[in-house]
Protein backbone atom coordinates (compact mmCIF):
# COMPACT_ATOMS: atom_id res chain seq x y z
CA UNK A 1 0.00 0.00 0.00
CA UNK A 2 1.56 3.37 -0.93
CA UNK A 3 1.46 6.34 1.11
CA UNK A 4 1.66 9.74 1.22
CA UNK A 5 2.94 12.75 3.46
CA UNK A 6 0.37 15.27 4.43
CA UNK A 7 0.22 17.50 7.04
CA UNK A 8 -2.56 17.80 9.78
CA UNK A 9 -4.22 21.04 11.11
CA UNK A 10 -1.09 22.43 12.78
CA UNK A 11 1.17 22.04 9.93
CA UNK A 12 2.72 18.92 11.59
CA UNK A 13 3.46 15.98 9.07
CA UNK A 14 1.32 12.54 8.55
CA UNK A 15 1.21 9.76 6.72
CA UNK A 16 -2.43 9.39 4.92
CA UNK A 17 -3.03 6.11 2.99
CA UNK A 18 -3.44 5.93 -0.57
CA UNK A 19 -7.16 4.76 0.29
CA UNK A 20 -10.28 7.29 0.99
CA UNK A 21 -9.98 7.75 5.40
CA UNK A 22 -11.75 10.52 7.09
CA UNK A 23 -10.11 13.86 7.38
CA UNK A 24 -8.81 15.04 10.87
CA UNK A 25 -11.96 17.10 12.25
CA UNK A 26 -9.63 20.58 12.46
CA UNK A 27 -8.76 19.71 8.26
CA UNK A 28 -12.34 19.87 7.89
CA UNK A 29 -13.17 22.89 9.37
CA UNK A 30 -10.70 24.88 8.20
CA UNK A 31 -11.55 24.21 4.66
CA UNK A 32 -15.17 24.66 4.82
CA UNK A 33 -14.46 28.11 6.76
CA UNK A 34 -12.40 29.29 3.96
CA UNK A 35 -14.71 27.95 1.12
CA UNK A 36 -17.48 29.63 2.69
CA UNK A 37 -14.89 32.98 2.44
CA UNK A 38 -14.23 32.34 -0.91
CA UNK A 39 -17.58 31.99 -2.24
CA UNK A 40 -18.44 35.15 -0.50
CA UNK A 41 -15.59 37.50 -1.80
CA UNK A 42 -15.88 35.62 -5.51
CA UNK A 43 -19.78 36.61 -5.55
CA UNK A 44 -19.09 39.73 -4.92
CA UNK A 45 -17.01 40.33 -7.64
CA UNK A 46 -19.75 40.08 -10.53
CA UNK A 47 -22.73 41.37 -7.99
CA UNK A 48 -22.29 45.01 -9.22
CA UNK A 49 -22.32 44.21 -13.03
CA UNK A 50 -26.04 44.76 -13.43
CA UNK A 51 -26.28 47.37 -11.26
CA UNK A 52 -23.67 49.80 -13.38
CA UNK A 53 -27.11 51.71 -15.12
CA UNK A 54 -28.37 52.35 -11.89
CA UNK A 55 -25.45 53.83 -10.40
CA UNK A 56 -24.98 55.87 -13.59
CA UNK A 57 -28.43 57.75 -12.33
CA UNK A 58 -27.98 57.49 -8.91
CA UNK A 59 -24.43 59.24 -8.67
CA UNK A 60 -24.79 61.11 -12.27
CA UNK A 61 -21.55 59.99 -13.76
CA UNK A 62 -21.28 58.72 -17.44
CA UNK A 63 -20.75 55.27 -18.78
CA UNK A 64 -16.72 55.31 -18.81
CA UNK A 65 -17.01 56.68 -15.24
CA UNK A 66 -18.71 53.86 -13.75
CA UNK A 67 -16.67 51.12 -15.61
CA UNK A 68 -14.25 51.97 -13.05
CA UNK A 69 -16.19 49.83 -10.59
CA UNK A 70 -15.11 46.89 -12.47
CA UNK A 71 -12.39 47.66 -14.11
CA UNK A 72 -10.64 48.51 -10.76
CA UNK A 73 -11.59 45.55 -8.80
CA UNK A 74 -9.90 43.74 -12.03
CA UNK A 75 -6.95 45.63 -12.24
CA UNK A 76 -6.48 45.64 -8.25
CA UNK A 77 -7.29 41.19 -8.24
CA UNK A 78 -4.35 41.29 -11.29
CA UNK A 79 -1.51 43.20 -9.00
CA UNK A 80 -2.02 41.86 -5.88
CA UNK A 81 -2.61 37.98 -6.78
CA UNK A 82 1.25 37.58 -7.82
CA UNK A 83 2.20 39.22 -4.46
CA UNK A 84 -0.02 35.88 -2.37
CA UNK A 85 3.00 33.58 -2.93
CA UNK A 86 4.91 35.57 -0.86
CA UNK A 87 2.38 36.21 1.27
CA UNK A 88 1.40 33.04 1.99
CA UNK A 89 5.04 31.89 2.78
CA UNK A 90 5.59 34.78 4.78
CA UNK A 91 2.57 34.91 7.36
CA UNK A 92 0.54 32.00 8.81
CA UNK A 93 -2.94 31.00 7.50
CA UNK A 94 -5.11 32.56 9.95
CA UNK A 95 -3.28 35.88 9.82
CA UNK A 96 -3.29 35.82 5.68
CA UNK A 97 -7.51 34.81 6.30
CA UNK A 98 -7.62 37.46 8.77
CA UNK A 99 -5.89 39.96 6.23
CA UNK A 100 -8.25 38.94 3.39
CA UNK A 101 -11.62 38.94 5.25
CA UNK A 102 -10.92 42.07 6.96
CA UNK A 103 -9.91 43.87 4.44
CA UNK A 104 -13.08 42.52 2.47
CA UNK A 105 -15.43 43.17 5.29
CA UNK A 106 -13.85 46.52 5.83
CA UNK A 107 -14.32 47.52 1.58
CA UNK A 108 -17.56 46.13 1.95
CA UNK A 109 -18.85 48.46 5.01
CA UNK A 110 -17.54 51.43 3.66
CA UNK A 111 -19.06 50.28 -0.07
CA UNK A 112 -22.20 50.81 2.07
CA UNK A 113 -21.88 54.12 3.42
CA UNK A 114 -20.27 55.50 0.14
CA UNK A 115 -21.48 59.16 0.18
CA UNK A 116 -20.19 59.60 -3.81
CA UNK A 117 -18.47 57.46 -6.71
CA UNK A 118 -14.37 57.99 -5.72
CA UNK A 119 -15.27 56.61 -1.92
CA UNK A 120 -17.15 53.50 -3.95
CA UNK A 121 -14.41 52.86 -5.96
CA UNK A 122 -12.08 52.75 -3.11
CA UNK A 123 -14.23 50.52 -1.55
CA UNK A 124 -14.39 48.19 -4.29
CA UNK A 125 -10.73 48.07 -4.27
CA UNK A 126 -10.08 47.39 -1.09
CA UNK A 127 -12.61 44.22 -1.46
CA UNK A 128 -10.35 43.34 -4.31
CA UNK A 129 -6.86 43.16 -2.04
CA UNK A 130 -9.22 40.76 -0.06
CA UNK A 131 -10.67 38.68 -2.72
CA UNK A 132 -7.40 38.20 -4.24
CA UNK A 133 -6.04 36.54 -1.42
CA UNK A 134 -8.60 33.91 -0.77
CA UNK A 135 -8.53 31.44 -3.95
CA UNK A 136 -4.73 30.95 -3.51
CA UNK A 137 -5.28 30.60 0.65
CA UNK A 138 -7.52 27.92 -0.39
CA UNK A 139 -5.76 26.15 -2.79
CA UNK A 140 -2.60 26.11 -0.73
CA UNK A 141 -4.72 24.98 2.40
CA UNK A 142 -5.99 22.03 0.54
CA UNK A 143 -3.02 20.97 -1.08
CA UNK A 144 -1.53 20.97 2.62
CA UNK A 145 -4.31 19.38 4.01
CA UNK A 146 -5.79 17.19 1.98
CA UNK A 147 -4.09 13.36 1.15
CA UNK A 148 -3.47 12.81 -2.78
CA UNK A 149 -6.07 9.62 -2.53
CA UNK A 150 -9.26 12.79 -1.45
CA UNK A 151 -7.92 15.77 -3.33
CA UNK A 152 -10.29 15.44 -6.56
CA UNK A 153 -12.99 15.39 -4.30
CA UNK A 154 -12.52 18.11 -2.40
CA UNK A 155 -11.13 20.43 -5.23
CA UNK A 156 -14.04 19.62 -6.91
CA UNK A 157 -15.81 21.97 -4.00
CA UNK A 158 -13.66 24.27 -5.19
CA UNK A 159 -16.31 24.34 -8.14
CA UNK A 160 -18.96 25.45 -6.22
CA UNK A 161 -16.78 28.83 -5.15
CA UNK A 162 -15.13 29.81 -8.51
CA UNK A 163 -18.54 29.10 -10.74
CA UNK A 164 -21.87 28.81 -8.67
CA UNK A 165 -20.57 32.74 -7.03
CA UNK A 166 -20.23 34.59 -10.79
CA UNK A 167 -22.85 32.95 -11.95
CA UNK A 168 -25.25 33.94 -8.64
CA UNK A 169 -24.24 37.46 -8.63
CA UNK A 170 -26.21 39.01 -11.46
CA UNK A 171 -29.19 37.04 -10.33
CA UNK A 172 -28.80 38.29 -6.90
CA UNK A 173 -27.78 42.12 -7.65
CA UNK A 174 -31.27 41.66 -10.21
CA UNK A 175 -33.73 40.64 -7.31
CA UNK A 176 -32.16 42.84 -5.33
CA UNK A 177 -32.14 46.10 -7.17
CA UNK A 178 -36.07 45.08 -7.87
CA UNK A 179 -37.07 45.99 -4.14
CA UNK A 180 -34.19 47.89 -2.69
CA UNK A 181 -31.14 51.03 -3.37
CA UNK A 182 -27.89 49.71 -5.13
CA UNK A 183 -26.36 49.84 -0.80
CA UNK A 184 -28.17 46.56 -0.03
CA UNK A 185 -26.04 44.72 -2.45
CA UNK A 186 -23.33 44.95 0.54
CA UNK A 187 -25.31 45.33 3.14
CA UNK A 188 -26.78 42.15 2.77
CA UNK A 189 -23.25 40.78 2.48
CA UNK A 190 -21.91 42.35 5.11
CA UNK A 191 -23.37 40.13 7.34
CA UNK A 192 -22.17 36.92 6.03
CA UNK A 193 -18.80 38.70 5.68
CA UNK A 194 -18.36 39.37 9.38
CA UNK A 195 -20.11 36.15 10.25
CA UNK A 196 -16.99 34.53 7.98
CA UNK A 197 -14.57 36.32 9.51
CA UNK A 198 -15.73 35.39 13.22
CA UNK A 199 -15.94 31.84 12.46
CA UNK A 200 -12.57 32.04 11.07
CA UNK A 201 -10.85 33.80 14.03
CA UNK A 202 -12.54 31.52 16.71
CA UNK A 203 -11.93 27.98 15.13
CA UNK A 204 -9.35 28.39 11.96
CA UNK A 205 -6.01 27.05 12.85
CA UNK A 206 -2.13 27.38 11.03
CA UNK A 207 -1.67 25.03 8.41
CA UNK A 208 1.66 24.76 7.18
CA UNK A 209 5.05 26.36 7.91
CA UNK A 210 6.19 30.04 7.46
CA UNK A 211 9.07 30.83 5.18
CA UNK A 212 11.69 33.19 5.98
CA UNK A 213 12.62 34.61 2.36
CA UNK A 214 12.71 38.89 1.95
CA UNK A 215 10.31 40.69 -0.20
CA UNK A 216 11.73 42.29 -3.06
CA UNK A 217 10.49 45.43 -3.68
CA UNK A 218 11.40 45.97 -7.15
CA UNK A 219 9.14 42.68 -7.82
CA UNK A 220 6.22 44.46 -6.41
CA UNK A 221 6.60 47.53 -8.09
CA UNK A 222 6.63 45.87 -11.29
CA UNK A 223 3.48 43.69 -10.89
CA UNK A 224 1.65 47.19 -10.82
CA UNK A 225 2.53 48.04 -14.61
CA UNK A 226 3.11 44.76 -16.08
CA UNK A 227 -0.28 42.90 -14.89
CA UNK A 228 -2.09 45.81 -14.33
CA UNK A 229 -1.25 47.14 -17.94
CA UNK A 230 -1.61 44.37 -19.16
CA UNK A 231 -5.05 43.42 -17.92
CA UNK A 232 -6.27 47.14 -18.62
CA UNK A 233 -5.24 47.47 -22.08
CA UNK A 234 -7.12 44.23 -22.83
CA UNK A 235 -9.55 45.02 -20.98
CA UNK A 236 -10.48 48.66 -22.28
CA UNK A 237 -9.57 47.31 -26.10
CA UNK A 238 -12.59 45.00 -25.58
CA UNK A 239 -14.82 48.07 -24.04
CA UNK A 240 -14.65 50.04 -26.56
CA UNK A 241 -14.51 47.62 -29.24
CA UNK A 242 -11.31 47.95 -31.06
CA UNK A 243 -7.52 49.07 -30.78
CA UNK A 244 -7.20 52.53 -29.13
CA UNK A 245 -3.71 54.56 -28.47
CA UNK A 246 -4.28 54.44 -24.79
CA UNK A 247 -5.56 50.63 -23.65
CA UNK A 248 -2.85 49.67 -26.74
CA UNK A 249 -0.15 52.41 -25.06
CA UNK A 250 -1.20 50.54 -21.30
CA UNK A 251 -0.66 46.92 -23.15
CA UNK A 252 2.48 47.69 -24.74
CA UNK A 253 3.92 49.31 -21.59
CA UNK A 254 2.40 45.97 -19.91
CA UNK A 255 4.05 43.24 -22.06
CA UNK A 256 7.49 45.32 -21.69
CA UNK A 257 7.16 45.34 -17.67
CA UNK A 258 5.76 41.67 -17.65
CA UNK A 259 9.35 40.85 -19.52
CA UNK A 260 11.74 42.85 -16.65
CA UNK A 261 9.46 41.01 -14.06
CA UNK A 262 9.84 37.29 -16.09
CA UNK A 263 13.54 38.29 -15.87
CA UNK A 264 13.21 39.76 -12.38
CA UNK A 265 12.03 36.68 -11.04
CA UNK A 266 14.77 34.28 -13.18
CA UNK A 267 17.49 36.23 -11.33
CA UNK A 268 15.89 35.91 -7.52
CA UNK A 269 15.14 32.49 -7.89
CA UNK A 270 19.11 31.25 -7.80
CA UNK A 271 19.10 33.66 -4.55
CA UNK A 272 15.91 31.41 -3.41
CA UNK A 273 13.85 34.65 -2.69
CA UNK A 274 11.16 35.00 -5.93
CA UNK A 275 7.71 37.10 -5.34
CA UNK A 276 6.41 34.57 -7.88
CA UNK A 277 8.57 31.26 -7.98
CA UNK A 278 8.12 30.35 -11.98
CA UNK A 279 9.93 27.26 -11.31
CA UNK A 280 6.45 25.46 -11.11
CA UNK A 281 6.33 25.56 -15.11
CA UNK A 282 9.37 23.31 -14.84
CA UNK A 283 6.61 20.50 -14.22
CA UNK A 284 5.00 19.47 -17.64
CA UNK A 285 1.46 18.86 -16.12
CA UNK A 286 1.12 21.90 -14.34
CA UNK A 287 2.34 24.25 -17.75
CA UNK A 288 -0.42 21.70 -19.72
CA UNK A 289 -2.89 22.31 -16.61
CA UNK A 290 -2.65 26.32 -16.50
CA UNK A 291 -2.37 26.41 -20.28
CA UNK A 292 -6.21 24.75 -20.39
CA UNK A 293 -7.34 26.48 -17.60
CA UNK A 294 -6.54 30.35 -19.55
CA UNK A 295 -8.21 28.58 -22.67
CA UNK A 296 -11.15 27.39 -20.14
CA UNK A 297 -11.68 30.99 -18.95
CA UNK A 298 -11.59 32.41 -22.23
CA UNK A 299 -14.45 30.69 -22.90
CA UNK A 300 -16.02 31.11 -19.16
CA UNK A 301 -15.82 34.69 -19.66
CA UNK A 302 -17.11 35.40 -23.19
CA UNK A 303 -19.77 33.21 -22.57
CA UNK A 304 -20.60 35.44 -19.39
CA UNK A 305 -20.38 38.56 -21.27
CA UNK A 306 -21.79 37.65 -24.40
CA UNK A 307 -24.88 35.65 -23.09
CA UNK A 308 -26.53 38.36 -21.17
CA UNK A 309 -26.30 40.99 -24.25
CA UNK A 310 -28.09 38.18 -26.91
CA UNK A 311 -30.74 37.27 -24.28
CA UNK A 312 -31.46 41.19 -23.49
CA UNK A 313 -30.92 42.40 -27.46
CA UNK A 314 -32.45 40.11 -28.93
CA UNK A 315 -34.45 38.04 -27.16
CA UNK A 316 -35.53 40.97 -25.16
CA UNK A 317 -35.50 39.42 -22.02
CA UNK A 318 -35.46 41.84 -18.75
CA UNK A 319 -31.90 41.71 -16.91
CA UNK A 320 -33.65 39.62 -13.82
CA UNK A 321 -34.86 37.71 -16.63
CA UNK A 322 -31.41 37.11 -18.28
CA UNK A 323 -30.00 36.55 -14.75
CA UNK A 324 -32.62 33.44 -13.90
CA UNK A 325 -31.47 32.37 -17.20
CA UNK A 326 -28.08 31.92 -16.95
CA UNK A 327 -28.62 30.77 -13.30
CA UNK A 328 -29.19 27.35 -14.03
CA UNK A 329 -25.54 26.77 -15.68
CA UNK A 330 -23.51 28.14 -13.00
CA UNK A 331 -25.80 25.87 -10.35
CA UNK A 332 -25.57 22.78 -12.45
CA UNK A 333 -21.38 23.55 -12.71
CA UNK A 334 -21.37 24.12 -8.61
CA UNK A 335 -23.24 20.57 -7.65
CA UNK A 336 -21.52 18.51 -10.50
CA UNK A 337 -18.01 19.85 -9.00
CA UNK A 338 -17.80 17.61 -6.06
CA UNK A 339 -19.22 14.35 -7.95
CA UNK A 340 -16.92 15.11 -10.99
CA UNK A 341 -13.72 15.14 -8.05
CA UNK A 342 -14.72 11.97 -6.90
CA UNK A 343 -14.87 10.41 -10.17
CA UNK A 344 -11.07 12.09 -11.24
CA UNK A 345 -10.09 10.12 -8.26
CA UNK A 346 -10.94 7.52 -9.68
CA UNK A 347 -10.52 7.58 -13.08
CA UNK A 348 -7.91 10.14 -13.56
CA UNK A 349 -8.01 13.23 -15.83
CA UNK A 350 -8.17 11.90 -19.35
CA UNK A 351 -11.20 11.16 -19.92
CA UNK A 352 -12.80 13.94 -17.96
CA UNK A 353 -11.12 16.83 -19.74
CA UNK A 354 -11.32 15.60 -23.09
CA UNK A 355 -15.13 15.32 -22.80
CA UNK A 356 -15.25 18.41 -21.19
CA UNK A 357 -13.48 20.48 -23.94
CA UNK A 358 -15.42 18.30 -26.89
CA UNK A 359 -18.62 19.43 -25.00
CA UNK A 360 -17.22 23.45 -25.07
CA UNK A 361 -16.45 23.19 -28.36
CA UNK A 362 -19.61 22.19 -29.15
CA UNK A 363 -21.70 24.28 -27.64
CA UNK A 364 -19.90 27.40 -28.46
CA UNK A 365 -20.44 26.37 -32.02
CA UNK A 366 -24.42 25.90 -31.19
CA UNK A 367 -24.01 29.86 -29.95
CA UNK A 368 -22.48 30.93 -33.03
CA UNK A 369 -25.35 30.11 -34.75
CA UNK A 370 -28.77 31.54 -32.27
CA UNK A 371 -30.83 34.01 -34.16
CA UNK A 372 -33.85 36.53 -33.33
CA UNK A 373 -35.99 33.44 -33.76
CA UNK A 374 -34.11 30.69 -31.36
CA UNK A 375 -35.92 29.33 -28.32
CA UNK A 376 -34.95 30.59 -24.49
CA UNK A 377 -34.99 27.42 -23.39
CA UNK A 378 -32.65 26.15 -25.83
CA UNK A 379 -30.07 28.73 -24.94
CA UNK A 380 -30.53 27.79 -21.21
CA UNK A 381 -29.79 24.37 -22.48
CA UNK A 382 -26.62 24.66 -24.28
CA UNK A 383 -25.32 26.79 -21.53
CA UNK A 384 -25.63 24.25 -19.02
CA UNK A 385 -24.14 21.96 -21.06
CA UNK A 386 -21.31 24.68 -21.26
CA UNK A 387 -21.33 24.59 -17.83
CA UNK A 388 -20.88 20.88 -17.76
CA UNK A 389 -18.31 21.34 -19.62
CA UNK A 390 -16.28 23.00 -18.11
CA UNK A 391 -17.20 21.43 -14.33
CA UNK A 392 -15.27 18.49 -16.25
CA UNK A 393 -12.20 20.93 -17.28
CA UNK A 394 -11.77 22.78 -13.93
CA UNK A 395 -11.29 20.36 -11.32
CA UNK A 396 -9.38 17.73 -13.32
CA UNK A 397 -7.14 20.85 -14.56
CA UNK A 398 -6.78 22.25 -10.93
CA UNK A 399 -5.72 18.77 -9.03
CA UNK A 400 -3.44 17.80 -11.48
CA UNK A 401 -1.45 20.83 -12.72
CA UNK A 402 -0.83 21.94 -8.50
CA UNK A 403 0.04 17.84 -7.35
CA UNK A 404 3.12 16.92 -8.58
CA UNK A 405 4.33 20.71 -7.20
CA UNK A 406 6.85 20.22 -3.99
CA UNK A 407 5.21 21.92 -0.51
CA UNK A 408 7.48 24.85 -1.43
CA UNK A 409 5.63 25.74 -4.40
CA UNK A 410 1.92 25.21 -3.64
CA UNK A 411 1.77 28.58 -3.31
CA UNK A 412 3.50 30.23 -5.95
CA UNK A 413 1.25 27.64 -7.98
CA UNK A 414 -1.58 28.52 -6.94
CA UNK A 415 -0.54 32.33 -7.72
CA UNK A 416 0.31 31.61 -10.87
CA UNK A 417 -3.26 29.99 -12.13
CA UNK A 418 -5.21 32.77 -10.10
CA UNK A 419 -3.00 35.42 -12.06
CA UNK A 420 -3.22 33.73 -15.71
CA UNK A 421 -7.15 33.26 -15.03
CA UNK A 422 -7.48 37.02 -14.31
CA UNK A 423 -5.35 37.86 -17.28
CA UNK A 424 -6.88 34.96 -19.53
CA UNK A 425 -10.54 36.58 -18.61
CA UNK A 426 -9.61 40.26 -19.94
CA UNK A 427 -8.26 38.70 -22.88
CA UNK A 428 -10.91 36.55 -23.36
CA UNK A 429 -13.16 39.65 -23.17
CA UNK A 430 -11.25 41.91 -24.78
CA UNK A 431 -11.00 39.54 -28.50
CA UNK A 432 -14.84 38.92 -28.58
CA UNK A 433 -15.86 41.92 -27.66
CA UNK A 434 -13.92 43.59 -29.98
CA UNK A 435 -14.89 40.68 -33.05
CA UNK A 436 -18.73 41.57 -31.56
CA UNK A 437 -18.59 45.04 -32.29
CA UNK A 438 -16.71 45.50 -35.80
CA UNK A 439 -18.63 42.94 -37.02
CA UNK A 440 -22.14 44.18 -35.66
CA UNK A 441 -20.95 48.05 -36.73
CA UNK A 442 -20.63 46.11 -40.67
CA UNK A 443 -23.26 43.21 -40.75
CA UNK A 444 -25.58 44.18 -37.33
CA UNK A 445 -25.81 42.68 -33.57
CA UNK A 446 -26.68 38.89 -34.52
CA UNK A 447 -24.21 38.89 -37.49
CA UNK A 448 -21.29 40.29 -34.21
CA UNK A 449 -22.30 37.94 -31.80
CA UNK A 450 -22.52 34.87 -34.12
CA UNK A 451 -18.74 35.93 -34.81
CA UNK A 452 -17.85 36.18 -31.61
CA UNK A 453 -19.06 33.06 -30.27
CA UNK A 454 -17.42 30.76 -33.62
CA UNK A 455 -14.05 32.50 -32.41
CA UNK A 456 -14.83 31.24 -29.32
CA UNK A 457 -15.27 27.62 -30.29
CA UNK A 458 -12.20 27.86 -32.81
CA UNK A 459 -10.12 28.48 -29.81
CA UNK A 460 -11.62 25.90 -27.51
CA UNK A 461 -10.39 23.48 -30.12
CA UNK A 462 -7.09 24.14 -28.30
CA UNK A 463 -8.67 22.69 -25.24
CA UNK A 464 -9.10 19.38 -26.60
CA UNK A 465 -5.23 18.89 -27.68
CA UNK A 466 -3.99 20.27 -23.74
CA UNK A 467 -6.64 17.48 -23.00
CA UNK A 468 -5.52 14.95 -24.99
CA UNK A 469 -2.27 15.45 -23.46
CA UNK A 470 -3.18 15.08 -19.81
CA UNK A 471 -1.71 12.24 -17.38
CA UNK A 472 -2.29 11.29 -13.76
CA UNK A 473 0.16 13.43 -11.22
CA UNK A 474 1.71 11.79 -8.36
CA UNK A 475 1.96 13.98 -5.37
CA UNK A 476 5.76 15.45 -4.95
CA UNK A 477 5.48 14.76 -1.34
CA UNK A 478 4.80 10.70 -2.25
CA UNK A 479 7.89 10.28 -3.74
Amino acid sequence: MSTDITSDAHGNPVQATSTTEKMPRESVTVIVTLLVATFVVILNETIMNVALQRLMTDLAIDAPTVQWLSTGFMLTMAVVIPTTGFILQRLTTRAVFLLAMGLFSGGTLLAALAPGFLVLLLARIIQASGTAIMLPLLMTTILTLVPLSRRGAVMGNVTIAISVAPALGPTVSGIILDHFTWRFMFIFVLPVALAALGIGARYLSNVGEQGSIKLDFLSVLLTVPAFGGVVYGLSQIGGNGGATAVPLAALAVGVVCLAVFVLRQLKLQKEESPLLDLRAFNFRMFTVCTLLMVVAMMALFGGVILLPLYLQNVLHLPPMETGLALLPGGLAMGMLGPVIGRIFDKVGPLPLTVTGSVLMVLTLWQFSVLNQSSQVWWVIAMHVLLSFGLALLFTPAFTTGLNPLPPHLYSHGSAIMSTLQQVAGAAGTALLISIFAVVSAASGFVAGMQAAFLTAAVIAVIAVVLSAMMRKTEGAAGH
